[in-house]
C-alpha cells in the first residue's frame, strides 16, 4: 500500500479497492476457486459426517460418514476400498475446514489493518480507528458463524465475504474525505503528512510480511484440497456410469469451463 498519493485521493480510492487489495497487491484476495479447484456444492462438516448439497443438478445431495455413502438420500453400496477412501475424505474435510477458517480470519485481519492504517494516517483519530475495529469484529463474527462452524456456503468467499470488508471501506470513505478536507482547510495537512511519513514504511513492511505468510498458508491449504480431489478420483463408485464429483477443476481464465464429470471407462 502506498500513501504517496494525495491524502484525499487515497481516501476516495478506498471505496474502489476490491477486498481492500492494495495498489501493489500486497493485500491478499481469497475466493472459492483460490486453488483452481472448486465445488458446485454447499458443504457442512460436523460430528455427524460430511454433507454436500445444492439447489439443482444431479445429484443434489451427497452425504458420507464412517465409510457409508448416501446420494440423494439413498444409501449406496460401496466396496471396502471405497469405504476406506470415504473415511479419508471425511477426515480430510474435518482438517480442512479449520484451515480455511484460519486463512479467512488472517486475510480479514490484514485487510482491516490496512484500512485502520489509512484511517489513522488521514485522521489521527482514535475514535475512527475504533470504528474500523467494530467493522473488523462484525466480519470475523460472520466468518466464525459460517466457516467456523464447518459450513461452507458458496457466497462465503464470494459476495458475502467481500461485502463485509467493502462495506466497511465505503462507510469510512465519506468520513475520511471530510476529515482530509477539514485538515487541508485548517492548515493541518502537514500533520497528516508527518503521520504518513512515520507510519508508511512500518505499515507496508508488516502487511507485506503477513501477506507472504498467508500466501504460504494458502498454498498448504491448496495442497490439502488437491489431495482430497485425488482421493475422490480414485473412488470406484459410479452414479449412472459417472464418477462422483464433489471437487472439480475451476473454470479456466479464458472462460472455457473444465470438465467436471468424467465418464467411466468400460
Amino acid at each position: 500500500m502506498s500513501f504517496h498519493h494525495t491524502a484525499l485521493a487515497a481516501a476516495l480510492a478506498i471505496a474502489s479497492m476490491p477486498a481492500l487489495a492494495s495498489e501493489d497487491d500486497t493485500t491478499p484476495r481469497l475466493s472459492s476457486d483460490q486453488c483452481e479447484i472448486s465445488t458446485p456444492y454447499n458443504v457442512l462438516v460436523d460430528t455427524g459426517g460430511v454433507w454436500l448439497y445444492r439447489d439443482s443438478g444431479v445429484p443434489k445431495e451427497i452425504f458420507f460418514h464412517d465409510g457409508t455413502l448416501s446420494v440423494d438420500r439413498a444409501v449406496q453400496i460401496v466396496s471396502g476400498a471405497d469405504a476406506a477412501r470415504l473415511r479419508r475424505l471425511e477426515s480430510g474435510a474435518r482438517t480442512l475446514m479449520p484451515q480455511v477458517t484460519d486463512v479467512a480470519r488472517e486475510s480479514t485481519g490484514i485487510a482491516f489493518d490496512a484500512l485502520a492504517g489509512v484511517v489513522e494516517v488521514m485522521t489521527g483519530s482514535a475514535r475512527k480507528v475504533r470504528q474500523v475495529e467494530r467493522f473488523r469484529s462484525d466480519t470475523l463474527g460472520y466468518i466464525d458463524t459460517t466457516l467456523g462452524t464447518g459450513r461452507w456456503d458458496q457466497d462465503v468467499f464470494g459476495d458475502g465475504f467481500e461485502s463485509h470488508i467493502e462495506a466497511a471501506a465505503e462507510r469510512m470513505t465519506g468520513s475520511l474525505g471530510r476529515s482530509v478536507m477539514w485538515q487541508v482547510f485548517t492548515g493541518r495537512a502537514s500533520r497528516m503528512e508527518a503521520r504518513a511519513e512515520r507510519m508508511e514504511a512500518d505499515l507496508d513492511r508488516k502487511i507485506e510480511a503477513r501477506s507472504a505468510a498467508l500466501e504460504a498458508q494458502a498454498d498448504a491449504l491448496c495442497t490439502h484440497v488437491r489431495e482430497l480431489q485425488s482421493i475422490q478420483a480414485s473412488l470406484e463408485y459410479r452414479l449412472d456410469g459417472q464418477r462422483l464429483v464433489m471437487l472439480e477443476d475451476a473454470p479456466r481464465s479464458d472462460g472455457e469451463a473444465s470438465v467436471s464429470t468424467e465418464r467411466a471407462t468400460p
